[in-house]
């Protein structure tokens, strides 16, 4: 067989069709294009806040916008007012960024008040269908309100004592969200009185408080719309500086031995006898001072109380209100407090009366009390009782003055059998005394409401 023969019988190397090859290359770059047109079909979320109807001076303008997919091309934010339109952002992008957030202050002076709406347009770097798919538009309307409420006094003879009370009487030009009376970091609410004929009048019992300096109280009224406008305002008064006991408490073992298992759970299970008092002396007192402003929200808008408070009968001055506690311990100082309430010592298990007429609010043990009724008279007053052997009310039940609610002990850091009884404004301690006198009442309470 010649050689040329032989070369021309052998085999075919084996291998796509080219036509077959080009239609593989042709579907790959389909899908790879179909693949970024079809890779974020989901447009740019937008949300403008706050979420609320109307806004004030105060308050901010916040824009967001967001698109993990493609990444977002542009934004632009508009105000319109009566016709007007201001633009208040106009950025473009790459496409690399995939979140904007954008604050406006409303106070700049760059609109007036009245009803507007806020108009955000977004785009991001998707393909599909041709950009439209990639496009948002979100439109809030507000109405900006810059006018605070507008403050009346009415109560134009204010005379407190450095540890007591008194009642402010004032008028509103609108119905405020918040209102009071603020005193240093303390506030007393003001409630607003039914009827007023078209007015919005408020009552505002406050305190002057037992450990703030004469030179030092400068009470304000305090008034915020539903837009977050606020007013302030002072007014006139005077106050009685006053000098308050001192006393010492001498500490023994086996007093705390007694004491301490009552607060079982509530103390951490370490230290000697001593750390353990004075745990409880200093943290639990804290969270018991809290939890009493907090009970003091529950309360009546209106005034539930009628005349001077009852007194435990037939009962005996023991420590004072405000009187300054040195904790003796071995012959040392070993803690400080303040006693916030009278003593009253009579017979054990002596008959408690309701100070006045209210409602319990508050009928359980709390720490350093005991075993202890809130009363609230309304206004933001309630008066306390405290250390109780028994209780005879439930939170809910409506009392009368001198109605029996329970009886004397000695639960909680009581070192013998009395009733602690406490006034609160506020949830803020405040001198008995005062609510045991007619007169102070008719001429610093009454005197303001009629």
């Amino acid at each position: 067989m010649s050689k040329e023969t032989s070369f021309g019988n052998k085999k075919k190397s084996k291998g796509l069709p080219l036509g077959l090859l080009l239609t593989i290359i042709g579907l790959l770059a389909l899908a790879g294009g179909a693949f970024m047109v079809f890779r974020d079909t989901t447009p740019p979320a937008i949300t403008i806040g706050p979420d609320m109807e109307r806004i004030g001076k105060q308050s901010a303008l916040t824009v967001a916008v967001e698109d993990p997919g493609s990444g977002l091309t542009s934004v632009e934010v508009t105000v319109v007012q009566a016709g007007k339109r201001t633009t208040l952002l106009s950025e473009s992008y790459a496409g690399a960024t995939s979140r904007i957030e954008k604050t406006f202050q409303i106070g700049d002076g760059w609109i007036k008040e009245g009803e507007m709406s806020i108009e955000v347009t977004a785009r991001d770097a998707s393909l599909y269908p041709f950009g439209d798919a990639g496009l948002s538009k979100v439109q809030k309307n507000y109405i900006l309100d810059m006018t605070p409420p507008r403050i009346y006094v009415q109560s134009h003879t204010n005379n407190l004592n450095q540890g007591g009370c008194g009642l402010m009487v004032f008028a509103l030009s609108e119905k405020a969200s918040v209102a009071g009376i603020q005193v240093g970091e303390r506030f007393f609410p003001a409630h607003l009185q039914p009827g007023g004929d078209g007015k919005f009048v408020y009552y505002c019992m406050f305190a002057h408080p037992w450990d703030v300096k004469a030179a030092d109280f400068k009470p304000m009224i305090t008034a915020s719309d539903d837009s977050g406008n606020r007013a302030k305002r002072s007014f006139n008064y005077h106050t009685n500086p006053r000098a308050f006991r001192h006393d010492r408490i001498n500490l023994s073992d086996s007093f705390m031995e007694k004491t301490i298992p009552e607060f079982q759970g509530l103390v951490p299970n370490e230290g000697t006898l001593l750390d353990q008092y004075l745990y409880i002396n200093n943290e639990i007192r804290k969270q018991n001072r809290a939890k009493l402003v907090e009970i003091s929200r529950h309360t009546s808008p209106v005034m539930l109380w009628h005349g001077p408070f009852s007194r435990l009968p037939n009962a005996a001055n023991r420590a004072r209100f405000a009187d300054a506690r040195d904790y003796m311990y071995k012959g040392k100082k070993v803690d400080f407090q303040t006693h916030l309430g009278l003593d009253l010592a009579s017979i054990q298990q002596a008959e408690i009366p309701a100070g006045n007429d209210g409602t319990v609010v508050f009928a359980d043990f709390l720490g350093i009390y005991g075993n202890v009724v809130v009363i609230d008279h309304g206004l933001g007053l309630q008066s306390l009782y405290a250390h109780m052997s028994s209780l005879s009310v439930a939170e809910g039940d409506t009392v009368t003055k001198g109605q029996v609610i329970g009886h004397t002990g000695t639960t909680g850091l009581a070192g013998g059998d009395h009733l602690h009884y406490g006034i609160t404004v506020a949830g803020i301690p405040t001198q008995p005394f005062e609510w045991w006198d007619g007169t102070w009442i008719k001429n610093n309470i009454m005197s303001k409401i009629q």
